[in-house]
């Protein structure tokens, strides 16, 4: 109940704020959709998710100009699940984003929870934004976003941008720099061409079992060609390990929070490593109207036989500038050691697991409608 008290007070204060000074915004966005997901096991499920494309969510954002180029910014960030209307995480208030920073000539600096490289580049892997049922490289897992985050964006020069974070682990007895989870991104635009990079490493506990890092390798490629636009992106990672759920649906370095932004490095899953190749297309038929097409390969490079492949048709239906239509059809097929599973925007609360998911194929359908404000 006092949670509710101060989300409601600081968001009316915040509202009070939008309106007196227009360098402070609130915004969000609604998404809802209906999704059911079938297994050749023979068991399904239907219910009405959150997130197909994007996680619904309320937030705020300010920029102050200092003057001769220099600007505070700051953003806010709390994940709904709009269809029961809770957070997305009751332990924290803004879970999602909750920085401050400084845009400077020389570039921008921010510190606090934040969003990492590999999520920020999530329009450059395909159609999708890389968050429906049929991106692979969703369904693998996205490390998102990390507290105690510091980061620096270059300017854009000659095409090219520079962007590295560093998230501190906090941990008595350790000096900075020896752990936590470092990134580091290079993007290129030319035209209709965009390419580019983003790297995550994390180290493991000092006793750890196994020492060898979690790492996330993405490198993507995309090509406007007018009517729409071509995307290549590869993945090299070995964030992913056994739970309850499947035989692989769970990271070994939380995609979006863990104590101390650390893994204790007990799990031998951390010795495999997957390469994950994926293409998409997309097409505008009319200033509303978008359709697209992904397929994508997870490999397990161990010879464990522990991957998957799947892809997606889907077509978007512009209402307006902020209301958005929606439908896609996806099909995953996971190899025999393999438990993969749908995901989209937000994991859907309605899902398959076990073994409904250990070795089977998958066939999932999404509608629904997003609303930004």
């Amino acid at each position: 109940m006092k949670r509710k008290l101060v989300v409601a007070g600081c968001l009316a204060g915040c509202s009070a704020v939008a309106q007196a000074d227009s360098n402070v915004t609130l915004y969000g966005d609604i998404d809802q959709y209906i999704g059911y997901i079938h297994s050749s096991s023979g068991n399904s499920v239907t219910g009405l998710n959150d997130g197909a494309i994007l996680r619904s969510r309320l937030g705020l954002r300010g920029v102050e100009d200092l003057g001769s180029g220099y600007q505070t910014k700051f953003t806010l960030e709390q994940g709904l699940n709009a269809n029961t209307g809770a957070a997305a995480d009751s332990s924290r208030l803004f879970d999602r984003q909750a920085w401050i920073g400084m845009n400077t000539p020389v570039g921008e600096f921010r510190i606090g929870r934040q969003n990492t490289i590999i999520f920020f580049i999530g329009g450059a892997i395909d159609y999708t934004e890389r968050t429906t049922y049929g991106s692979v490289i969703n369904t693998f897992g996205v490390p998102s976003r990390y507290d105690n985050d510091i980061s620096y964006k270059s300017p854009r020069i000659a095409g090219f941008q520079a962007d590295a974070h560093y998230a501190l682990t906090e941990t008595a007895g350790e000096s900075v720099g020896t752990r936590g989870v470092y990134q580091l991104g290079l993007d290129y635009t030319n035209g209709p061409y965009r390419a580019g990079y983003a790297g995550l490493w994390a180290k493991p506990a000092a006793n750890a079992t196994y020492s060898q890092m979690v790492v996330y390798h993405n490198v993507y490629a995309d090509y406007d060609y007018g009517h729409g636009k071509l995307y290549f992106a590869y993945v090299r990672s070995n964030n992913v390990t056994a739970s309850a759920n499947g035989n692989t649906a769970a990271a070994i370095l939380n995609n979006v929070s863990i104590p101390n932004n650390a893994f204790p490095g007990t799990n031998t899953s951390v010795q495999r490593m997957y390469n994950i190749y994926q293409v998409s297309a997309d097409y505008r038929i009319n200033p509303q109207l978008r359709i697209g097409a992904l397929y994508g390969v997870i490999r397990d490079s161990s010879g464990g036989d522990a991957g998957a492949q799947g892809g997606n048709v889907g077509a978007y239906y512009d209402l307006s500038k902020r209301t958005t239509l929606y439908g896609f059809g996806n099909y995953m097929k996971n190899d025999a050691n393999a438990g993969f599973r749908f995901s989209g925007s937000a994991g859907p609360t309605a899902n398959l697991a076990g073994a409904d998911i250990n070795g089977k194929s998958l066939i999932g359908l999404q509608a629904g409608i997003l609303h930004r404000f």
